[in-house]
Order: C-alpha cells, then structure tokens, then sequence
C-alpha cells in the first residue's frame, strides 16, 4: 500500500502523524511511504531522518495526496478536501460532530473518512485518550497564566501563600482530560472540584485525588460553585458527539470579573453556549467579563511530546491497515469499524448523524 503523510496545514498546527521508525517498519513490510517535505520540522523530525527511513520525499502538498492511506493529525482543511477521492483511506481526527460543512464535504469527496477519535475498545478511546491527557495537563498550565492580572486576570495564584487561600478550580468531566487537568491542579496547590454524572468514577476519583473534592453534575450544582471559581475547565466528552452546552451566558455572568474558562471540549464544538474556536496564535476573548480560552487543537502547542504520544498509539494500526486493507484490519479488529466516519459518500457514523438530524446508513465494506 502507498501511504502519504502530508504536512499540517492548519494554523498553529506542529505536529506530524507518522514517525520515521514507524516509516522504516512500513518500508520493511513492503509498503511505500510518501511524506512532504517539512512534515516533521515542526516537532524536531527533519527530513532526513525520513530518508534515512527509507520513505520518498515529495515537494508538494498535492503529491502526498496520490497515496491509498493518508494520515493526517488533524482534520483536512478546505484546500486539502479536493485532493481526496473515493477509494482513499483517511485516517485522522475529525470531529465532525462540530462541522456539517466538513462532513458534508467528505461525504462529496467519496473518501473512507477513519477518525481517531471515535475507535472504543473496552470502553476506552485509546487513540484519543493521549491528546486528552496533554489538553487536560495543558488546561491548567494555560488557565493559570491567564489568571494573571497583565493577561486580564483577576489576579489569582492558584496555589495560593502562606496566609493566603489558594484559588478555586472547577473541572466539568471527570474523564482522561478531567482526571488530568485535576491532577495539575491539585499538584499547584489549588483547591480543586470535579463535577460528574457517573458515581462510580466520582468513587474512582474521590480515591485517586485525595484533596480534590467531587461534586454530582448538574444545572443547581454549577450555578452554586461558579460565582466562587477562579479557574473553570470543560472537559466534557460524549464520544463522536457534539459536545452537550452544559454552561449558558447566564451562569457566565454569575462569574468573577477576570475568571478564566478553558474549554478542551472547542474541538467538538464546545460546552459553553458562548464558546468559538480560537487558534494559538490568539488563544482568547471575552465574554461576559470571563477569559474564554477555546484553542481547537491544544496538544499542538507541545508539538514533540503530542506527537510522540499519539503515534505510540496509532502506528500499529497504520500498519495493520496497511498489511491487510480496511476491511481486514475490521476484521481483525472489529472496534476499527466503528472509526469509520464517511464511507464511498455515504455518512456511517450514528452520533455524527444525530448531530445534524440526519440517518446513519449501514457501513458495508466488502471485501475491500
């Protein structure tokens, strides 16, 4: 199989999908690996060690597109949706729930659209879970800097002084961005709430965060912290949905003049009524009065480190697609079908068609 690694072409966005040992384990296994030039540049993995590898190196943006497999970080932007085509693999994020012009678009484009984000084993999103971490880490880290009265802060330090309380964290989800956020938080010296639906996670939590208290979400229980927190975090996930608008302008304006909001939840259309994607270069605005940072592709900011976490994670199933074609690697393992966004023009995912009111049809793959 022929599979292409484009570089990244939305702003702000440094990582690469696919690393050179993973291109020599693809060369060895008789596969021929494209990758554009300047792929790896962003995250410390300069062509040559590409070459090295055994993989061609192409000039342009389009030749990386004549492969059978792309594989991409993030989700194709509008110049790279005309060199997709019916019979191609994609393989990548995509969140679609939060873009009916996209779906739209790659169900007119024919592509077989695989996305990270919506493979479940076990009950986990393995594929997912690495970028959720570095965005919950990372919510933190940015949080607290907004925090800081030159930035529009209200001036707090999370982990407080002597004689003075620390301030006030609240996290919306307590799943792997949540649990991770929370742990960044604690480990400032914050005083830290985690809101949740699920009581048994809420009993995991209570015992892996000893300080960290944690709190049953729902509408009375955020309208009775909010007007106490300093920094609020979304980290709420329903996997291939749209994520649920859990905060209204209202509760907003029941904030603190200067608190801070990170919304890791922006890439699937976030979880505040008032929450729009923002890009690293100006992370973020204000809304009634509350610093939104909404940064749809956070992780990429730690470029090297999110690159090497989410390709520990994907490469063997890069090369599974590659040694046995989609439908043997479903077969192989048949939590892969349930990645497959868009197939041959038709949407096949039931949570991205719930979004927009439309029907799923039935995946049928064949013997492709």
């Amino acid at each position: 199989m022929k599979i292409g690694v484009p570089r990244e072409i939305k702003k702000q966005e440094h990582r690469v999908a696919l690393l050179p040992a993973t291109a020599y384990q693809l060369k060895k296994r008789g596969h021929e690996v494209l990758v554009e030039r300047g792929a790896g540049a962003g995250c410390g993995y300069p062509d040559a060690d590409y070459e090295a590898a055994g993989a061609t190196m192409v000039d342009t943006h389009e030749a990386v597109f004549d492969a059978d497999l792309i594989v991409k970080v993030k989700e194709p932007q509008p110049d790279e949706i005309p060199l997709l085509r019916k019979g191609q693999i994609l393989f990548t994020y995509l969140h679609l729930a939060a873009d009916k012009i996209l779906t739209e678009s790659l169900m007119k484009s024919g592509v077989t659209g695989l996305a990270y984000e919506t493979i479940e084993i076990n009950r986990r999103l393995p594929l997912l879970e690495p970028m959720s971490e570095i965005a919950g880490r990372m919510s933190v880290v940015v949080g607290a800097n907004c925090l800081a009265k030159h930035h529009g802060g209200n001036g707090v330090l999370l982990g407080g002084v002597p004689g003075v309380l620390p301030g006030k964290v609240v996290v919306i989800g307590g799943g792997t961005s949540g649990i991770n956020a929370a742990r960044m938080a604690q480990g400032l010296g914050a005083d830290v709430t985690i809101l949740e639906v699920d009581l048994e996670r809420m009993r995991f939590l209570d015992i892996t965060l000893h300080t960290a208290h944690t709190l049953y979400s729902n509408e009375a229980h955020l309208q009775e912290v909010l007007p106490q927190v300093d920094l609020l975090i979304g980290a709420v996930l329903v996997p291939g949905a749209r994520a649920p608008r859990l905060i209204t302008r209202e509760m907003l304006r029941c904030m603190k003049p200067g608190s801070v909001f990170v919304d890791i939840a922006i890439d699937q259309g976030g979880c505040a009524e008032t929450s729009r994607p923002t890009t690293h270069e100006n992370p973020t605005f204000v809304e009634e009065g509350v610093i939104h940072y909404c940064v749809a592709n956070m992780p990429g900011a730690y470029a090297r480190t999110a690159t090497q976490a989410l390709t520990n994670v994907t490469a063997r199933y890069v090369e599974m697609i590659a040694d046995l074609g989609l439908a043997g690697a479903c077969e192989k393992v048949p939590a892969l079908r349930g990645g497959i966004n868009v197939h041959e023009g038709k949407l096949t995912c039931p949570m991205v068609a719930e979004a927009f009111g439309m029907s799923a049809a039935p995946l049928e793959l064949g013997g492709a």
